[in-house]
């Protein structure tokens, strides 16, 4: 076994003694005694998980366990009408997780795909080229760009070898390798004499001993730990089984006491059984579960209009309940490109802007310093433009970042480096390497004279050069100059920028190659300092301050070291003193204890592992938060998983996409905050049909019980209760479904996720709406009665009458922000529709002759109509004096 052994602190002659290997590689009967020992070089395949299993998961649910039995009930009373309908939302709520759950599963196969490849090694003192996954420790791996790493490898060798560690760490810049040993206790970013799996050579040459294999290398643990981390149940998921324990106990209640109640006044079994069986459909509001669903699909479309793809139909409501946002800078809060964003020389210090460049090169003409440091950055440059004749905006530059910046800083003044090489063409080149700090090119310049440009560290360049370019003449570089240049750039690195300083020499025409000798490195003219940096997005301050109002919290985590991600925080506006910034090595000395106690007051995380993605995570949850988190890379899966809403930019990997609930397609932090004020208008939409179907279905338990308790005849049959329930309030739950947000939604705080979906207020106006509703009915069904002795009658009113007023008091549960006097009634069109198509049938129930015979209604005059207008008025003026006094209420609150 070759795990826990700290291989980047380890010399070569120790690595290759632990790992009995040699320069010339392993035998073949070497590699086949440690295949045994070490099995193959793989990802752990998980246990396979059928659609079957994956079909009947949806079914945990105690609102689909609610539904299920009403069906059954219904089945029993023989109402098969209410038994489809109750089954069709079941079925709508099973297929959809059906498929969005099989979607999810498919990020650790995705995971695998990654080292699906061929590599070459050195076995019996000869290149071969083998699968991946037969590779074991203490195989010589050769390494060449373009390649990926197939395994964990201590390198042995490195010329000028340069790595992308994206997907592993985070970090967009690639890393210079090296091979010697190292100190202990370093983050991964920093163990840069080490290649990991999964990650792609950009350049140079190299080559490494394998130290570990499959789920022992750093890519592994990241699979094991996907596999390890357990999905929590969404917000909504445990709100729901909340209100579905809720509503399952109160009917069962409510039923066996309507029962015991109608034996005791006289009643038959048969009838008291079959009434109260009904009374139990009627009060399970079945359009909750369409009307969820509908909310979220809904839901889901809206975020998607605004680049952002959610995956999982229940992460869209959590999206609502987001308190803390940890976000990545690079792409997200920045542009996700590194740019030239200063230029300066002795004379100017020019930020970059809007045409800055191309105006201030008007300003100074052919012979301006600034000009000649963009030319530089220019020719001294190794990237390469795939598609040169294209726009600017659609350049494929390959290269590292710093390059592709010069690049197109050039460009804004019209630099065209194919161009420039024709009159100064390349001669020879030395390139940048981390020993040397600095690149290096000669050119045929005139007939008098060639010319070598150079480009590298600051201090190294100023080092390097004696003189100084001003506005086209050469002076001597003199102290003053030098100690000027010297704090400006120090000054510009801590506030984040990457420093790069020009210059150039005049060599002798008869140099063709750049020749290894102290004189090559002296007496340059240095020309500038360009600061480069990846600019945060403009919105991006806005969004973050936009997100400090909502009551949701910011934090960033970058692969930056501290000060630069300190200089950032502060350009953002998120807290950016001492205590506010947490770094990778200070966060691997904390246990989680200690994390949780400090959790709220870090804002900033620099230079973290995959593993400390997913402790910062488990601190934030543990302090009873909801979290979202953003990632892009295979290192973020494990973090995504884990938290509440796993958000994945569009430009990121399968595995992160896979296993996220939220796709940003645009890379914008701005997007995650418009598809949280989407989540809260879904879970607002929510609570308005839990509200409106709620009051109705509990009002007609009031109805029948109060009749039973009075010992007079039931003002409602079972068939004109499944009308109301299924037909008159089908269509307006509908229409709630696409309530557009109200003002002021992202000024609140967010709901808690321990808070229920009824609240205080939605529990005092259901029970007042109830109320209400039912001893009004029960009032004029008991006077109609008794002044006509007209049973029918009397039920046909207080059927209409409850019909009607649900129709009406919807326009109520639109907002329990604002009176309904208030609202605009068109700003929903479809809920328009919905009522008058509510109130035409609800005619049809009263004057259609096959309805009637089925509802056993008889026809209403003018004035029976006027009576129930009456009574609908007044329900309504009681429910909106009722919110007129929690408005205060809230007003008081907020004012103390």
């Amino acid at each position: 076994m070759t795990t826990n052994i700290v291989w980047y602190n380890l010399a070569l002659p120790k690595v290759f003694d632990l790992l009995k290997t040699r320069k010339t590689g392993l035998t073949n009967r070497e590699v086949s005694l440690r295949q045994k020992q070490h099995g193959l070089n793989v990802l752990p395949e998980g246990k396979k998980i059928t659609g079957l299993i994956v079909f009947l998961r949806q079914f945990k649910n105690s609102l689909v366990y609610i539904l299920l039995v009403a069906a059954g009930i219904s089945l029993l009373l023989e109402d098969l009408v209410d038994m489809y309908v109750i089954l069709a939302a079941v079925f709508l709520n099973v297929i959809v997780g059906f498929f969005q759950e099989r979607r999810a599963m498919k990020a650790m196969e995705k995971l695998r795909q990654i080292v699906k490849f061929q590599t070459i090694v050195v076995r019996d003192n000869e290149d071969k080229l083998v699968e991946v996954k037969e590779l074991v420790p203490g195989d010589l791996v050769v390494l060449r760009p373009g390649d990926k790493i197939p395994a964990d490898l201590r390198l042995i060798e490195a010329s000028n070898l340069r790595i992308n560690e994206a997907r592993l760490t985070g970090e967009a810049n690639p890393v210079t390798k090296i091979t010697q040993i190292l100190g202990p206790d370093l983050v991964l970013a920093d163990r840069v004499n080490m290649a990991f799996m999964g990650t792609i050579v950009i350049g140079g040459t190299g080559a490494g001993i394998v130290c570990e294999t499959g789920l022992r290398t750093e890519l592994g643990q990241i699979a094991k730990l996907i596999k390890e981390t357990k999905e929590e149940q969404t917000p909504l998921q445990t709100k729901l089984d909340s209100l579905s324990r809720l509503i399952g106990g109160f009917i069962l209640i409510v039923s066996l006491a309507i029962l015991a109640i109608g034996l005791l006044v006289g009643h038959s079994f048969l009838e008291m059984f079959t009434t109260s069986v009904a009374l139990a459909v009627a009060a399970v509001p079945e359009g909750l579960a369409v009307g969820v669903t509908v909310v979220l699909a809904i839901g889901m479309q809206r975020v998607l209009k605004k680049n952002a793809l959610v995956r999982k139909l229940v992460a869209a409501e959590t999206l609502g309940s987001t308190t803390v946002i940890c976000t990545d800078k690079t792409g997200t809060l920045t542009e996700g490109e590194m740019r030239v964003v200063r230029v300066i020389t002795n004379n100017h210090d020019l930020e970059a802007g809007h045409d800055r460049f191309k105006t201030h090169l008007q300003e100074t003409g052919d012979q301006s310093s600034f000009l000649r440091a963009l030319k530089i950055g220019v020719l001294s440059n190794d990237a390469i433009i795939e598609n040169e004749y294209s726009d600017l905006k659609d350049w494929v530059i390959l290269g590292n970042p710093t390059e592709k910046a010069l690049i197109l800083a050039g460009s804004q003044i019209g630099l065209n480096r194919r161009n420039l090489e024709k009159i100064q063409p390349r001669l020879d080149t030395i390139p940048f390497s981390s020993d040397r700090k600095m690149m290096m090119t000669l050119h045929r310049d005139t007939k008098v004279h060639n010319i070598v440009y150079l480009k590298g560290a600051p201090e190294k360049i100023l080092e390097m050069s004696s003189l100084i370019d001003i506005e086209g003449k050469l002076h001597h570089f003199l102290p003053h100059q030098r100690e000027r240049i010297r704090r400006r750039y120090e000054h510009l690195s801590n506030k984040g920028l990457r420093i790069i300083a020009l210059a150039f020499k005049f060599v002798p025409l008869e140099m063709k190659k750049l020749q290894e000798s102290p004189a090559l490195y002296e007496n340059f003219a240095f020309v500038g300092l360009m600061g480069i940096k990846d600019p945060l997005r403009q919105e991006a301050k806005e969004t973050i301050a936009l997100c400090q109002r909502a009551g949701i919290s910011t934090v960033m985590i970058t692969g930056d070291h501290r000060l630069t991600a300190q200089a950032i925080a502060q350009e953002l506006g998120l807290p950016a003193r001492a205590e506010n910034i947490l770094d990778g090595d200070g966060l691997a000395k904390m246990n989680n204890t200690e994390l949780q106690k400090r959790v709220r007051n870090i804002s900033v995380y620099a230079r973290v592992t995959p593993r400390d993605k997913l402790r910062i995570v488990d601190a934030w949850q543990a302090a009873g938060e909801v979290v979202a988190m953003t990632g892009d890379g295979v290192n973020d899966a494990p973090a995504l998983r884990a938290a509440d809403i796993g958000v994945a930019v569009g430009s990121g990997t399968d595995i992160a996409k896979e296993t996220a609930n939220l796709v940003i397609l645009d890379n914008n932090f701005k997007t995650i905050v418009a598809a949280v004020k989407q989540g809260r208008v879904i879970f607002e939409n929510i609570r308005k049909i839990v509200l409106y179907l709620m009051s109705d279905s509990f009002s007609e338990v009031i109805i029948i019980a109060g009749a039973l308790f009075l010992g007079i005849p039931l003002p409602l049959l079972a068939a004109q209760i499944l009308w109301i329930n299924l037909v008159g309030d089908g269509l307006p739950n509908m229409a709630l479904t696409v309530e557009p947000e109200e003002k002021h939604i992202m000024d609140e705080r967010p709901i808690r996720r321990q808070a229920s979906i009824l609240d205080t207020e939605m529990k005092t106006l259901i029970g007042t709406i109830s109320a209400v509703t039912g001893i009004v009915t029960l009032g004029l069904f008991y006077y109609f009665w008794k002044t006509t002795d007209d049973l029918n009658l009397a039920r046909t009113i207080a059927f209409t009458s409850v019909g009607i007023d649900s129709l009406i008091y919807v326009f109520s549960c639109r907002s329990l922000r604002v009176s309904v006097f208030k609202q605009n009634p068109f700003s929903n069109p479809w809920l328009i529709i919905a009522v008058l198509g509510g109130m035409l049938l609800q005619f049809a129930a009263v004057y259609l002759g096959p309805i009637q015979k089925v509802l056993q209604t008889v026809p209403l005059t003018l004035e029976h109509w006027l009576i129930i207008g009456a009574v609908v008025v007044f329900v309504i003026l009681f429910i909106e004096l009722l919110k007129y006094l929690f408005l205060q209420q809230k007003k008081v609150y907020a004012e103390k």
